[in-house]
């Protein structure tokens, strides 16, 4: 029965995702039980695309990803992929109504990073769009259970929490990006001379993504309200944490915030849902 490859597809985009992400991964569990299966399934596929594109560097990057555009548009129409994680995804984009535009930009977005290491403002508003705001998009596909109205007037606020969040990501890894890649994201910056104002313009964008992105997440139905919050609260701390940093340090350090920090913010992300203080 398909029932119970379907149940090892499921067990295979979570088990994916609590590898790469304990933020994620502590996130999704403070989700209503209904929605686990398909944000995990959602976090799998974009966890997999980006490990060609990062990782597999031994191998034709340029091939893998286009069978795996062409592998998962086939699983979606067809309802079935023999590669658990693309039968975990196609589920979730057939039930609740996740549109191809999104699936195609983000594949844009990672078919970028084969061939560009440098990025100007239009370049690199297309590359958030993409690698970000369309992942927030279909997320919030499944916290609003399909609902229109509601997609379109959370849609600007989950654009921002998911620029938001791959902002500091890249202010996070600069080392690994810049060093390790050769790749720079952010427009306009040498950081090979990275300094203090450049550092607090970035920081300021990424404040201002985090204020307008707050406005939505209070809106969130309450199955999904909590894990978002909690998950906004983990890379606020960890965006706090980096603008105390100088410039050089985060060149050559990669910041985190620990598993005990995260869960002591759980909790209070739980307290202030419950006493109505968000």
């Amino acid at each position: 029965m398909k029932a119970l490859y379907d149940t090892l597809s499921h067990k295979v985009s979570k088990s994916a995702t609590r590898l790469y992400s304990t933020s994620f991964s502590l996130g999704i569990q403070l989700l209503d039980n209904k929605i686990h299966t398909p944000i995990y399934a959602i976090y799998g596929f974009v966890r997999l695309a980006d490990e060609i594109v990062d990782s597999f560097h031994d191998f034709n990057k340029e091939k893998m990803l286009t069978e795996f555009r062409q592998q998962t548009y086939q699983s979606i129409e067809e309802k079935i992929s023999l590669n658990p994680i693309l039968n975990s995804f196609q589920e979730a984009v057939n039930q609740y109504g996740i549109n191809l535009e999104l699936i195609d930009t983000f594949l844009d977005s990672m078919e970028m990073d084969l061939y560009q290491n440098f990025h100007d403002a239009s370049s690199y508003q297309q590359y958030i769009l993409g690698s970000a705001e369309v992942v927030g998009l279909m997320c919030l596909k499944v916290f609003i259970n399909g609902n229109e109205e509601q997609y379109l007037h959370l849609k600007p606020s989950a654009m921002r929490l998911g620029a938001a969040f791959q902002k500091v990501n890249f202010l996070r890894d600069i080392q690994a990006d810049f060093d390790g890649m050769g790749r720079t994201y952010f427009p306009g910056v040498d950081f090979e001379k990275f300094n203090q104002n450049q550092k607090r313009q970035i920081e300021k964008d990424i404040q201002d993504d985090f204020e307008a992105a707050l406005i939505g997440i209070k809106q969130l139905p309450k199955s999904s309200r909590l894990g978002v919050y909690a998950a906004y609260r983990y890379y606020v701390a960890l965006f706090h944490k980096i603008t105390l940093l100088s410039p050089q340090r985060i060149m050559h350090e990669r910041i985190r915030i620990s598993n005990p920090r995260k869960l002591w913010l759980t909790c209070r992300c739980f307290l202030k849902l419950q006493l109505n203080l968000l």
